[in-house]
């Protein structure tokens, strides 16, 4: 199977981005794809500071079955620089949801891309008006407006404030960078192989090796290993050969913030050895069947571009999901490695 890319595009109508249509997607507010069994406020709280965690990014990605027709991954992380530690994924959450193609929110005929976008298909769940989740809270004096957490009706109060006073129903939607991300269309394309396939500096010093053998090299048969060094470029082990995989992979689409196939392996920015080597050797089952899990895709170090929040940093995200795609009700937590360019501290 073929590795698809994702790249972030500016939407020319954020409406397009709404579950309607299923959308890949970045920042913003999450597009919900099953509409009554949302997350539950908890399922979305950060352990370490018990803040909630901001919506990332959701791709679109069905199976070819019955109950997989319609099938997204939602991702979610905590803000807080406190909240990160190297080659460990506790501030992030990833998130499954998937429905069949007669269902009780979604017309069976593919929405139409004609004309102006419809709006969204609404949540019979109170959503918080602050980042889009679910909300068990209300404002006490107007009793309008719901939020998710203490912390987002304190972040949107400056906003709510006029109409609150005013007893209006109205909420406000302007952007609350603090919470919510830039929002961009995530777009999928193939990864197209490189006219040029280099080799790696190791395969060329052995051919020349092979060669000088044979008296093909002439003076080079005489060569030290360290002159040959100068001809293939640094071998020097200080730089790790993932990472110099990983930049001669990304090379040619460096705007890359997706890479995705499932059932394949992640392109890793590090050693695994140095970094990441007993979590993937102890990967957990399906929460929910008890199956096996296999990569899914992985995001890019060039998202962190597009987020403007300098608290954030990683190498890798990789995300690894029930294997069958089991059938679930609401969501079902999947399980996300995140490799960093430094290893841990020991």
């Amino acid at each position: 199977m073929a590795v698809d890319l994702g790249f972030a595009e500016e939407p020319s109508n954020a409406a397009w981005l709404s579950n309607r249509y299923f959308p890949s997607k970045l920042g913003g507010q999450p597009a919900w794809l099953e509409l009554e069994e949302l997350p539950i406020t908890t399922q979305l709280q950060c352990k370490k500071c018990q803040s909630q965690k901001a919506f990332l990014c959701q791709l679109y990605a069905a199976y070819e079955d019955e109950f997989n027709f319609h099938r997204s991954i939602f991702v979610f992380v905590c803000r807080n620089g406190d909240c990160q530690e190297a080659n460990k994924a506790e501030n992030f959450t990833v998130l499954r949801s998937q429905l069949p193609l007669r269902n009780k929110f979604y017309s069976e005929k593919e929405p139409s891309e004609d004309g102006d976008p419809l709006p969204a298909i609404p949540s019979p769940k109170k959503l918080c008006a602050a980042c889009g989740c679910f909300a068990p809270h209300t404002c006490s004096r107007c009793k309008s407006v719901n939020y998710c957490s203490g912390g987002h009706q304190r972040a949107h109060w400056k906003q709510h404030k006029p109409n609150c006073e005013a007893a209006k129903s109205v909420v406000a939607t302007a952007t609350l960078p603090e919470i919510i991300f830039p929002q961009y269309e995530i777009v999928m394309e193939p990864e197209h192989a490189s006219e040029v396939v280099e080799k790696d500096e190791e395969e060329c010093l052995a051919e020349y090796k092979e060669l000088s053998a044979t008296g093909q090299t002439g003076d080079l048969s005489d060569v030290s290993e360290k002159e040959l060094d100068k001809y293939f470029g640094n071998t020097d082990a200080s730089e790790d050969k993932a990472f110099k995989q990983f930049r001669k992979q990304t090379a040619s689409e460096p705007e890359q913030i997706v890479r995705y196939k499932r059932g394949g392996e992640p392109l890793w920015i590090a050693d695994i050895k140095d970094t990441i080597e007993e979590q993937l050797q102890a990967l957990p089952s399906c929460q929910h069947c008890q199956g096996p899990l296999q990569f899914e895709f992985q995001i890019m170090p060039q998202m962190l571009v597009l987020l403007k929040d300098d608290n954030l940093d990683w190498g890798v995200i990789a995300v690894y999901s029930c294997a069958r795609s089991c059938q679930i009700e609401g969501y079902v937590e999947e399980h996300v490695i995140k490799q960093d360019i430094v290893a841990a501290a020991t």
